[in-house]
């Protein structure tokens, strides 16, 4: 069993800052690819940035140069600072990771359950 736990979500003025943590636990012999989405009411769920085991990043173009993800591969931890935030980037931020249980064995995909972003103007 797997799970994923965010935490950092809350209320911000626009112009602000957060930081978003996830934690990754449970029979894990590695994590490939992490990941933030967040969806806002409405709306579909969108990719916000992902990294590689390496370190590779994406992001998707609405945060490029106001967001930054990291991660600690001997903690299974990801974070995601986030800073002049705006309206916009309200939404329930998710994270996700795509996790192999056994050396050699399949990659499994798995969600947390969700942390809220409200930026207020």
């Amino acid at each position: 069993q797997v799970q994923l736990v965010e935490s950092g979500g809350g209320l911000v003025q626009a112009g602000g800052s957060l930081r978003l943590s996830c934690a990754a636990s449970g029979s894990i012999f590695s994590i490939n690819s992490m990941g933030w989405y967040r969806q806002a009411p409405g709306k579909q769920r969108e990719l916000v940035a992902d990294i590689t085991s390496g370190g590779s990043t994406n992001y998707a173009d609405s945060v490029k140069g106001r967001f930054t993800i990291s991660r600690d591969n001997a903690k299974n931890m990801m974070d995601l600072q986030m800073n002049s935030l705006k309206p916009e980037d309200t939404a329930v931020y998710y994270c996700r990771g795509r996790v192999v249980v056994t050396r050699g064995g399949p990659t499994y995909m798995y969600w947390g359950q969700g942390t809220q972003v409200t930026v207020s103007s």
